[in-house]
Order: C-alpha cells, then structure tokens, then sequence
C-alpha cells in the first residue's frame, strides 16, 4: 500500500472512531444529534461541490436514513404519508400554509365537502383543481406529482 493510501486510511479510523455516534446511530439520542449536527453543516457547507463539508454530510445523511429506516413509528410514518393521494397532501399543505379550515375554499364547496376530500372518500374535480390553482398561484401539476411518480 503506498504512503498516501496509509495516510488515507489510518485518517479515515480516526474520524470513523471520533464520529462513531454519527455514523452508526443506535438510539434516538444520537439520533436526534445527528439531526441537529447535520443541520449545523448545512448551514454552514457552500452550494457548490468542492466543498468538502458536502462529503461528511452525505455520510451523516446515510445514517441518518439507516437509522430511520429501522424505527417502525418513522416507516408507519412515511407508509401513511405515501398512501395520502397528492391533491389531499397539496390541499392539507395550503391549510397548514395559509392557516386555513375546510370552510376556507369556497372554491371546492361547503365544509362537509372539502372534509370527504381530505379523509379520501371524494376526490377533487378539474373544477377544484383549476380554481385552487388560479387562487393559489400553483400549476394544476402539483395535484397530480404523486400519482405519476411511478409511471
């Protein structure tokens, strides 16, 4: 092994030793250290690709994701969110946005309506969805982007 690859190495096991916690999480306080960690270097790496802060991020975001995709309330989590159809996630987004109620889109009808929408038993109609669109300056796309994720 050449002189630069031991350097290499022997670095690497002393970083792999100093940020053990970071990069092989194994409870939701290093979790929850990591997620504040990669936050602070997020804040602080430049946008472009030299920087080499950009590296350790992509390794604490591994971990990160190992880690998540281990703890069953964030995997029942994430199932839930993915089995939500794209025009309830961009209507509950509006709400949550813009601080609104179901009585809040005279656009798609009375509460009652926009309350079916939301739980899944009604969906939007082109109607809807071209009104909400002009109101919220959104392109009708969005309403659709989950639907058309696996095709």
């Amino acid at each position: 092994m050449s002189q630069i690859a031991e350097v290499i190495k022997s670095s690497y096991q002393q970083f792999s030793e100093v940020a053990r916690d970071y990069i092989n999480i194994k409870d939701d306080e290093h979790y929850q250290e990591s997620l504040a960690f990669i936050e602070e270097l997020l804040e602080e790496a430049e946008d472009g690709q030299d920087d080499s802060i950009n590296g350790l991020i992509e390794i604490i975001a591994h971990a990160i994701e190992r880690y998540e995709s281990k703890d069953p309330d964030i995997v029942q989590f994430e199932q839930e969110a993915m089995s939500v159809g794209s025009e309830v996630a961009v209507l509950r987004l509006l709400m949550q946005q813009y601080n609104l109620t179901g009585a809040d889109f005279p656009e798609i009808g009375d509460r009652s309506l926009v309350s079916r929408i939301l739980s899944g038993s009604r969906s939007l109609t082109k109607s809807h969805i071209q009104s909400l669109s002009e109101r919220f300056n959104l392109n009708p796309a969005w309403f659709f982007v989950c639907e058309q994720k696996d095709v």
